[in-house]
C-alpha cells in the first residue's frame, strides 16, 4: 500500500536509508547534505535502527572508513557534498578500482571558487572518471526511489561498482513535497541482505584489500573495472523493471517527455528539468515542438540510446549545471555531443551552461532557448560561441 507523505530531499533519503537499514555509516558534516547524516544519526539514537554510525574528522576519513567497511563484508554509505567531495578524490577511485559497492548520497553544491553552497553540478562532475555509477534526481519522490534501487545495481555480481545517488542542493534537498513512499517490508525484500562473496572478515579466504598493482596486471584490472560499468547498463534497467512492480514507477537511463515529434529538444540533468516541463506544456499549447530528454543515469553514459532518442530532432540545446573549462561547454555537452556525431546526427547543437552557483531558470529562459534552437535550425545562430543562460551583460 502506497503512503502518501511530505518530506524534503534529505528526509526522503533518510526514509529510504532507514527501510534499508545498513550496517555503517561513516559521515562528516557539510551543506547541503548535512541533514542526511544527522537524520539517521538520530534514527539509531531512537533505536529505529541498527546501523552503525562512525563520526569522523574529515570527509577523506569518511569514505576511507567507508571502504574499509565495505571491504570487511558491512553493506555501508556516506554522504556529502562540494568540497566533501573534493577532499574525498584520492579516495574515490580507491574504492571504485577495489570493486566496493558502496552508496554515497551527494546533495550537488558549487565547488570553491569562489565559495558559494547553492546547486551547481560541479563536484559530481567533477568525480565522473572515477569509476563511480552516476544517478541523478529530478525531485524528492526520485531522490527516494534512486535511494532504494542502488545497492541493487551495485551489489550486482557482474558490476560491482560504487554509487552515487544525486540531488541539486537546497532546490530539492530541502524544500518539501508531496512524495509516495513504499511500506518498509516491500522495500526490505526489495533491497535484500548483502552477501558479498568476498570480504576481509571471512576467516575462511585470505586475501588482499588495494594491493600495488604492477604493470603486467593494472590494466586488466581497469578493464574489468570498466567492463563492470558497462553492464551496468543491463543491471539499471532491469533493477528498475522490478522496482516499477512494487511502486508502480518506471526508471530508465532518461525521460522522454514529449520528445517523440519533437522539432527541438533540450539535455538537461536535475531539478532545472521541472521548469523545462512546465515550458515545453505551455509552447506545445501554442503548436510548437519541442521536447525534453531528461538525463537520469550519466554514467555509465548511455550515449547510444540518447542519439538514438534524439534522431529526429532538428536543433538540440545541451544544457550542463557546470563548467568544462575546455572552451566548449560542459561535460554533459561534451559526451553528448560525440555520442551524436558517432550516430551522424545531422542535428544543430549548442552547449548551454546554466544555473551555476544557484542562478535561478526560469520558463522564459527556457523558451528563449527553444526559439533559438528554431532559428538555429533555419540557418541563423542567435546563441553565439559560447552561450551562458541568464547571463548578466557587461553593460
Amino acid at each position: 500500500m502506497a503512503i502518501k507523505e511530505r518530506m524534503s530531499g534529505n528526509e526522503a533519503v533518510a526514509h529510504a536509508i532507514k527501510q534499508i537499514n545498513p550496517d555503517v555509516m561513516p559521515a562528516f558534516p557539510i551543506t547541503p547534505s548535512t541533514e542526511i547524516p544527522q537524520f539517521v544519526s538520530t534514527m539509531i539514537a531512537n533505536g529505529e535502527i541498527d546501523t552503525e554510525f562512525i563520526p569522523v574528522e574529515s570527509e577523506h576519513s569518511s569514505m576511507s572508513a567507508a571502504i574499509g567497511a565495505e571491504a570487511a563484508g558491512a553493506r555501508t554509505l556516506t554522504a556529502t557534498s562540494s568540497c566533501g567531495l573534493a577532499l574525498m578524490w584520492e579516495v574515490l577511485y580507491v574504492a571504485a578500482s577495489n570493486r566496493l559497492p558502496l552508496m554515497m548520497e551527494v546533495v550537488n553544491r558549487a565547488l570553491s571558487g569562489p565559495i558559494n553552497i547553492n546547486a551547481e553540478h560541479s563536484d559530481s562532475m567533477g568525480a565522473r572518471d572515477s569509476g563511480w555509477i552516476q544517478i541523478y534526481a529530478e525531485n524528492n519522490q526520485e531522490v527516494y526511489d534512486n535511494t532504494i534501487q542502488a545497492y541493487r545495481i551495485s551489489e550486482h555480481k557482474d558490476v560491482m561498482l560504487p554509487i552515487m545517488i544525486c540531488q541539486d542542493g537546497f532546490i530539492t534537498s530541502h524544500a518539501v513535497e508531496n512524495i509516495t513512499l513504499i511500506e518498509d517490508e516491500p522495500v526490505k525484500k526489495f533491497v535484500g541482505t548483502y552477501e558479498p562473496e568476498h570480504y576481509l572478515l571471512n576467516a575462511q579466504e585470505k586475501m588482499s584489500v588495494g594491493p600495488y598493482a604492477i604493470s603486467s596486471y593494472c590494466m586488466e584490472a581497469k578493464r574489468a573495472q570498466a567492463e563492470g560499468m558497462r553492464n551496468a547498463k543491463k543491471v539499471i534497467l532491469d533493477v528498475a523493471k522490478e522496482f516499477e512492480a512494487i511502486s508502480g514507477r518506471s526508471y530508465g537511463f532518461f525521460e522522454e517527455y514529449q520528445l517523440e515529434d519533437a522539432e527541438y529538444a533540450i539535455v538537461a540533468i536535475g531539478s532545472v528539468c521541472g521548469t523545462i516541463k512546465d515550458a515545453i506544456d505551455k509552447m506545445r499549447s501554442e503548436g510548437k515542438k519541442v521536447g525534453l530528454l531528461k538525463v537520469r543515469v550519466f554514467r555509465p553514459f548511455p550515449g547510444e540510446e540518447m542519439a538514438e532518442a534524439l534522431k529526429s530532432c532538428k536543433a538540440i540545446a545541451i544544457m550542463d549545471r557546470c563548467e568544462g573549462y575546455n572552451s566548449v561547454g560542459g561535460p554533459l555537452g561534451a559526451e553528448l555531443t560525440a555520442a551524436l556525431y558517432r550516430a551522424k546526427s545531422t542535428a544543430e547543437t549548442v552547449n548551454i551552461i546554466y544555473g551555476l552557483s544557484g542562478r535561478d531558470v526560469k520558463t522564459s529562459d527556457v523558451e528563449d532557448v527553444y526559439d533559438k534552437l528554431q532559428t538555429l535550425a533555419a540557418g541563423e545562430d542567435l546563441f553565439g560561441e559560447y552561450p551562458y543562460l541568464g547571463l548578466r551583460s557587461a553593460e
